[in-house]
C-alpha cells in the first residue's frame, strides 16, 4: 500500500499533543539496577577512597551517591548519562589510559565493567536524594547508610507495609448517596477532608469501552455497545462486567498483567541469549489460571513448591509441573564458566522475582551487604537463599552450560510431562503455520554447521517444560561476605524474613526439603500484611493507572507512602475474606462509583488535587502495547479470537538464531491474527510493535509500565507495514458492511476503531479528506475513493482517541 502523505500532519499531531506520562529519571527498574548491581561494585571496590568513609577522599571524588557520582570531583565530571564512551569513569575502569586505571591495583572483572557500563547508558538512575557538602554524607533514601542495622528494630515497627492490616468500619458522611458501598465511602471520606466531590458517572459508550479494554483488552463491538445503551435496568453495567469476567479473553489480558511481574521471556537475554523452547507452557499455565480463578494464595503456591503438591491426576500433575516455569523463566548469563557464581546469580534472581513481584521488597538489595533502606540482613537473605540453593532449575540449555565448562553428563535438562498433550497442526490450519515440537526436531537435525547444533536437549515424543525441583540433598548455605564466593562466612539456617511483623515466624524447615513449600505458606498467611496489599494494589492499577501505593513493586522504605491506606487495609481485608478471588476482587472495584466516574478535568479540584491522589475522577489511561496492536486487529476484523498452541520459537533453530542477532536483527515469525500476548517475547529482540508502545521489560520485575509518547511512536502508525495493512482492511470492512454510501462508510469506520458516532463536524470533514485524498496527484495516480478511505481509517488508528481510554 503507498504512503498516504495527506495523513502524515493528522498523524504527527496526533501523538505530539500526548503529554509524557511518566519522566525517565523515575524509572523504577533503574533504580533498582543502580541498588541491586552498581553500588556493590562501587562499595567493594572504590569506597575505599572515594565515599564519605574514606579517611582521605582521592580527587575530592565521592561514588557513595548517586548525586556526589553526577557531580564529579576535582576534575570535572566523571560521566555522562547515556554516553559511556565518553565518561572518563569508564575509560579508567576499563584501564583505556595506563596514568589513570581504577581501581589503581585490581581491575574490575568484565562482568563487573559491564554493569557500570550498561548504568551509564541507561542514563545513570538513581534513588532520589539531598546532595550535602563535600565530606558530609547525602541524605534520602538514595544515600549511604553505613550501619542500617542500628536502625532495623525501628523500622520494623515502624513502616506501614510491615504492620497488621487493620480492619475497621468504613467512614460515613454528608454524600453518602453516591457511594455504592464501603470501598466508595473509604474514597469519599478522604475527598471530604479536602473539601472535593466525586465526578458524575461516565456516559455510557464511555464506561462500556473503558470496562471492555480493562477486562478483556480489545474495544466493544457496535452491538455490544447498543445493547448496553438500550438496556435500562440498574444492573446493565453489572451484567457487561460479569459477561467480560467469564470471557476466554480475560485470561489473555490479566495473565499478560501478571507476565509482566514474573519477567516472561522466551530466551536467556545477557551475553548468549539463547532460546527457552517452553517457556510458552507457562504463559498458557497462567492464561487459564486467571480464565478458572484459581485463588491468589493457590496460584502463588503452584508457582513456588508446585513439584511438592499432591496432584488427583497426570493432568494436574503437569500443570503443576509447568507452574514452577516462574523460578526458571529468568535472565541468564551464560558467559560466566564459573558453575558456583553460575548457580548464586541464578539464586539471587529468584530470591529478587519472589521478592518484588510478591511481596514488593526489594531483598536482594541485601546479597553483599545488609540492605541500606529495609530491615534485611544479609544473613536473612542467604537463609533465603539455602532454599533455591537446594532447588535445581530446568531450562533445557544445561547442556550448553556444561559443555562451556568442559563436563558432560547424561542428564534430561527439562521437565517431562506424563498427562499434557501439545496440540497438534492441522493439515486444513490456513493460518500461518505454528511451531510444533516435531517440526523443530526436523529442523534441529538439518540444521548442521550451526554453533551449538547437537548442543540442547533433543525434542522427545513426550512433552517438556520449564521448571523446577528439589536438589537430592537440600542444605543450608553459607554467608558470602560482600557477595563474594571466596569470602566465606556462618552459616545461614534456611528461613524467612523478620518482616513483615506476623504474629509468628517459623525458624525450621523440614532438612529433607528445599523449604519451597515452607516459603509459599509463609507468603500466602493470612496474617502476611505484604502479598495481599501487594496485590491488591496491583489490581487497583491496571483500573485506575496509578497503584494506591504509587511505588507498586516497592513497599519498603524507599517506596512511598498510600494515599488511602484504610482503604487498602479494607481491600486486602475483603480479597482474603472471599477466597483470594482475582475475579470477585476485580468486580468489587469496577462496580463501584469511584470506578464508574468521568474523567473529565475540573479545574478548580485540579488546583487542590493536581494527581489526582484523592480519586475525584477517573484517570484517562493510554492502551498498552498489546491494546493497540489488538484493537487495530479487532477494529480490521482481522484478529483470530482462537489462543495460539506453542510458539513461534519453536520453528526457529538456535544457529539462525544467534546468527541474527550477531548481525543485529532478529525476526521470528509473524502470529497473524493472535492476540499480542502469544507474539514471542525474546529478550533484546522484542516485537517492534511492543517494544514502540512501552511494553515490559522482561529482565525486569514491571508492575508499573512507563508510558511514553516519543517520536518512533508516530512514524510507527504513518510507516508500519502493520497499520497500513489494516487500514487497507479496515477501509475494506466498512465499504463491505455499511449500507449507506460514503458517508455510512465514515460512521461505521468510527465505531469499529472508536466505539462511537462521529458527530457532524467530524462527518462532513472526513468526506471531505477522503474525497481530496482521491483527487491529490500526490497520493499516487491509481488513487481511489478506497485509498482515500484507508488513509483515513490510519488516522482513526493514529489518533490519541484511539489509543486513550477515558
Amino acid at each position: 500500500m503507498k504512503m498516504r502523505p495527506l495523513v502524515l500532519s493528522v498523524l504527527f499531531l496526533a501523538a505530539v499533543t500526548q503529554r509524557t506520562i511518566r519522566a525517565a529519571d523515575a524509572n523504577p527498574a533503574g533504580v533498582e539496577y543502580f541498588e541491586k548491581n552498581v553500588r556493590p561494585v562501587l562499595a567493594d571496590n572504590c569506597y575505599r577512597c572515594h565515599s564519605n568513609s574514606a579517611t582521605k577522599v582521592r580527587g575530592d571524588l565521592y561514588l557513595d551517591s548517586v548525586s556526589t557520582i553526577l557531580k564529579g570531583g576535582q576534575d570535572g565530571p566523571v560521566i555522562i548519562p547515556g554516553d559511556p564512551d565518553h565518561s572518563p569513569l569508564i575509560s579508567a575502569i576499563r584501564r583505556e589510559d595506563k596514568d589513570t586505571q581504577m581501581p589503581p591495583k585490581q581491575a574490575l572483572s568484565e562482568a563487573q565493567v559491564a554493569v557500570i557500563v550498561n548504568w551509564v547508558k541507561m542514563g545513570a538512575p538513581g534513588p532520589k536524594e539531598i546532595a550535602a557538602a563535600p565530606g558530609q554524607p547525602a541524605t534520602g533514601p538514595g544515600a549511604p547508610m553505613h550501619d542500617p542495622t542500628a536502625e532495623y528494630p525501628r523500622l520494623r515497627k515502624q513502616l506501614w507495609s510491615w504492620q497488621p492490616i487493620k480492619t475497621g468500619i468504613a467512614p460515613t458522611g454528608p454524600d453518602q448517596a453516591w457511594a455504592r458501598d464501603d470501598l466508595d465511602r473509604y474514597v469519599l471520606a478522604k475527598l471530604e477532608e479536602k473539601d472535593l466531590h466525586p465526578s458524575a458517572d461516565a456516559d455510557k459508550i464511555t464506561l462500556i469501552r473503558r470496562a471492555t479494554f480493562d477486562l478483556i483488552g480489545i474495544p466493544p463491538t457496535p452491538q455490544e455497545v447498543d445493547a448496553f445503551v438500550r438496556d435500562l435496568s440498574p444492573r446493565a453495567f453489572e451484567k457487561v462486567v460479569d459477561r467480560l469476567l467469564a470471557s476466554p479473553h480475560f485470561g489473555e489480558r490479566w495473565g499478560r498483567h501478571w507476565l509482566d511481574v514474573a519477567r516472561y521471556a522466551e530466551s536467556t537475554g545477557m551475553t548468549r541469549n539463547l532460546p527457552y523452547y517452553y517457556a510458552w507452557r507457562y504463559r498458557d499455565y497462567v492464561v487459564a489460571a486467571f480464565n478458572s480463578d484459581k485463588p491468589y494464595n493457590r496460584f502463588l503456591t503452584e508457582q513456588l513448591a508446585g513439584d511438592q503438591l499432591p496432584a488427583a491426576s497426570p493432568s494436574e500433575r503437569d500443570q503443576l509441573t509447568i507452574a514452577t516455569g516462574f523460578l526458571a523463566l529468568g535472565p541468564k548469563d551464560f558467559n560466566e564458566k564459573n558453575p558456583q557464581q553460575f548457580l548464586m546469580n541464578n539464586v539471587d534472581e529468584q530470591i529478587d522475582v519472589t521478592g518484588r513481584a510478591i511481596l514488593a521488597t526489594t531483598i536482594s538489595c541485601a546479597r553483599c551487604h545488609d540492605h541500606k533502606f529495609d530491615p534485611i540482613p544479609t544473613k536473612e537473605y542467604y537463609g533465603l537463599a539455602g532454599i533455591f540453593r537446594s532447588t535445581q532449575t530446568f531450562t533445557g540449555l544445561q547442556r550448553v552450560r556444561l559443555k562451556m565448562i568442559g563436563q558432560q553428563f547424561d542428564n534430561d535438562f527439562l521437565l517431562p510431562l506424563s498427562g499434557y498433550r501439545a496440540g497438534v497442526a492441522s493439515a486444513a490450519d490456513d493460518d500461518p503455520p505454528v511451531a510444533r515440537p516435531r517440526r523443530f526436531q526436523n529442523q534441529q537435525a538439518g540444521a548442521k554447521g550451526a554453533q551449538y547444533a547437537g548442543l540442547f536437549t533433543p525434542i522427545k515424543e513426550q512433552p517438556l517444560a520449564m521448571g523446577v525441583k528439589d536438589v537430592m540433598y537440600p542444605s543450608d548455605t553459607t554467608v558470602l561476605i560482600r557477595g563474594d564466593l571466596d569470602n566465606v562466612g556462618p552459616v545461614a539456617n534456611r528461613g524467612f524474613l523478620t518482616i513483615p511483623c506476623m504474629a509468628t515466624t517459623p525458624t525450621t524447615i523440614n532438612p529433607s526439603h528445599s523449604g519451597r513449600l515452607e516459603l509459599a505458606e509463609w507468603i500466602t498467611r493470612e496474617d502476611n500484611p505484604l502479598t495481599p496489599r501487594v496485590i491488591v494494589n496491583r489490581i487497583w492499577r491496571h483500573l485506575f493507572g496509578e497503584g494506591i501505593v504509587r511505588s507498586v513493586d516497592n513497599f519498603g522504605m524507599s517506596g512511598e507512602q498510600p494515599d488511602n491506606p484504610e482503604l487498602l487495609d479494607y481491600l486486602a481485608s475483603d480479597f482474603m475474606k472471599n477466597g483470594w478471588s482475582m475475579k470477585k476482587m476485580i468486580r468489587q472495584i469496577m462496580l463501584s462509583s469511584t470506578y464508574r466516574q468521568a474523567s473529565t478535568q475540573d479545574a478548580d479540584k485540579f488546583a487542590v488535587d493536581p494527581d489526582n491522589r484523592l480519586l475525584w475522577r477517573q484517570n484517562q489511561r493510554r492502551l498498552e502495547a498489546e491494546g493497540i496492536r489488538d484493537s487495530i486487529l479487532a477494529s480490521a476484523g482481522d484478529l483470530n479470537s482462537s489462543p495460539m498452541d506453542g510458539s513461534v520459537i519453536l520453528a526457529v533453530p538456535p544457529g539462525q538464531i544467534l546468527r541474527s542477532l550477531r548481525k543485529g536483527g532478529l525476526e521470528l515469525g509473524d502470529v497473524g491474527g493472535y492476540r499480542s500476548i502469544y507474539m514471542p517475547i525474546y529478550r533484546a529482540a522484542l516485537p517492534e510493535v511492543l517494544d514502540t508502545f512501552d511494553t515490559a521489560d522482561p529482565d525486569f520485575v514491571t508492575g508499573d509500565r512507563e508510558v511514553t509518547t516519543v517520536a518512533p511512536q508516530a512514524l510507527f502508525m504513518m510507516n508500519s507495514p502493520f497499520v497500513l495493512t489494516e487500514a487497507g482492511q479496515l477501509a475494506g470492512r466498512v465499504e463491505r458492511e455499511s449500507r449507506a454510501g460514503l458517508g455510512g462508510e465514515v460512521e461505521l469506520a468510527y465505531r469499529l476503531a472508536l466505539g462511537r458516532q462521529a458527530n457532524s463536524s467530524e462527518h462532513s470533514r472526513a468526506i471531505a479528506f477522503i474525497r481530496s485524498f482521491a483527487r491529490d496527484d500526490r497520493a499516487g495516480p491509481s488513487s481511489s475513493l478506497h485509498d482515500g478511505l484507508a488513509a483515513f481509517c490510519q488516522a482513526l488508528f493514529a489518533s490519541a482517541e484511539f489509543r486513550y481510554v477515558n
